[in-house]
């Protein structure tokens, strides 16, 4: 891989082009990050403490040829990260039924090996992650750890691009294929189940996105486990943000949102032996 001569992230500065198009959207709100917009063919997004590493981690992507990710671009007049828009179509905060597609769900799971592929030897020196609350992830590999229907780009009914990097962070291929799968499959309590998703055969649909990503043998039989330990860790850290940083955190908090992530666990441990059938057999 041959580096692209480019300024350092922390001095990079955009300066729009002449004639670039300069018409304003209001992107849709994520569960944390407010005041996202569109301008042109550029997406402005708040500056915030992981911005730099996760522009150093945009640079690598491209060096390594990975094209399903934004272009990190520098910062604007109002100190906003800009990066470039990927066109295409991502789903809403109740995902509809195009959603379902089994040809999307497999190249949703081909997407991310992908970038697993590509973010392979990438080390954020000079500009870290910052630590993760409650007990850090294995290091092993910088991952996106948010590829959530919301934050995939969809062209011609299959996986495109990945957006929205601010989870972004050392942990494991593993982790965030797990993650990934919770989302996409998803892996929940049916009582929580989105809208018009009640028939949806979560089985059969982690079996097709475990192939499609290539679990081995032992990641399978370890999936439920894995899950349990997954979501306790996930409802200590949702805890620990909702008190600590506020904002979006406190509002998906009192939302329920830890309820949520408990019946989730609760389902994997008491669907173990099922999980591990349909991944097996």
């Amino acid at each position: 891989m041959s580096p692209r001569h480019r300024a350092p992230v922390e001095s990079r500065v955009y300066v729009p082009a002449a004639g670039e198009a300069s018409d304003v959207e209001l992107m849709p709100a994520g569960d944390v990050t407010d005041g996202v917009v569109r301008v042109g063919g550029t997406i402005r997004r708040p500056h915030q403490p992981q911005s730099l590493a996760v522009a150093a981690y945009l640079d690598w992507l491209e060096d390594a040829g990975f094209d399903g990710s934004p272009r990190f671009l520098g910062r604007d007049a109002e100190g906003r990260d800009v990066l470039t828009f990927l066109p295409g179509r991502c789903a809403g905060p109740v995902p509809a039924a195009w959603v379902q597609s089994e040809e999307l769900l497999a190249s949703v799971a081909e997407l991310l090996r992908r970038l697993h592929a590509a973010s392979a030897g990438f080390v954020p020196d000079g500009h870290p992650f910052p630590p993760r609350p409650v007990r850090q992830d294995p290091a092993e590999l910088v991952c996106h750890l948010d590829v959530t229907p919301q934050n995939v780009v969809v062209r011609g009914g299959l996986a495109a691009g990945v957006v929205d990097f601010d989870l972004a962070g050392p942990t494991t291929a593993f982790k965030d294929s797990f993650n990934t799968a919770m989302h996409w499959v998803p892996l929940r309590d049916p009582a929580d189940a989105w809208p018009g998703w009640g028939a949806a055969d979560p089985f059969r649909r982690l079996r097709i996105f475990a192939d499609a990503y290539g679990w081995d043998e032992g990641e399978r039989r370890r999936l439920p486990a894995f899950g349990t330990e997954a979501t306790a860790l996930s409802y200590e850290r949702m805890r620990h943000n909702a008190h600590a940083l506020g904002g979006g955190w406190a509002r998906m908090w009192d939302d329920g949102v830890g309820r949520m992530i408990r019946r989730r666990g609760l389902w994997i441990e008491a669907n173990a032996g099922r999980l591990v059938a349909a991944l097996t057999g």
